[in-house]
């Protein structure tokens, strides 16, 4: 029960801090917004562990649609998958060693970006494009939009995010006594 309840609570304080930051930087774009959230995505994976740290992904998506963030509705499903892959990665594939966690981050940053990009630009705007059109989910500004906010800015975030991470992580579960 006490392991439960420190998950729980684990969970909750990263979700309220992506949450926080996501409306607190808002204003600031897509780089700024996005490498905060990265940064809770990677301490969640990283302290928290896979759980913890899927569900602080999955959840993510959702509040940024709310705030406005994420630009459309369709978007909710790609950041869920590429954060969840995001999250995966760096907790299956970072260890003790510096170099794990390094080679954790950069292969969790590319996996990422290349599955949103995939699923938004060549999936969403390219086959599915002409029926989401006609079905009015998706207006024409969008795909020009939506190609251009999942390329180049996803990679750049998620080697932010995580390096913040992988920086404040090891000092997080000292403070706290988390082997």
């Amino acid at each position: 029960m006490k392991k439960k309840t420190l998950w729980l609570t684990e969970t909750a304080v990263m979700l309220a801090l992506l949450i926080t930051l996501q409306w607190a930087t808002k204003p600031l774009g897509q780089l700024v917004t996005g490498s905060c959230v990265n940064a809770v995505l990677a301490v969640s994976a990283l302290f928290c562990g896979l759980s913890g740290g899927i569900t602080v992904a999955l959840l993510s998506p959702l509040f940024a649609y709310l705030w406005g963030i994420a630009p459309n509705l369709i978007a909710v499903p790609v950041i869920m998958a590429g954060n969840s892959l995001f999250v995966l990665l760096l907790s299956i594939l970072s260890g003790k060693q510096i170099w794990k966690s390094i080679v954790a981050w950069i292969a969790a940053a590319t996996a990422k970006f290349a599955v949103m990009y995939t699923l938004m630009v060549w999936v969403v705007c390219g086959l599915a494009a002409d029926f989401l059109l006609s079905q009015g989910i998706l207006k024409a500004p969008m795909l020009k939009v939506l190609p251009a906010t999942f390329s180049w800015p996803q990679l750049v975030t998620a080697l932010i995010g995580g390096g913040i991470a992988l920086l404040i992580a090891p000092s997080l579960k000292r403070a706290l006594h988390k082997n």
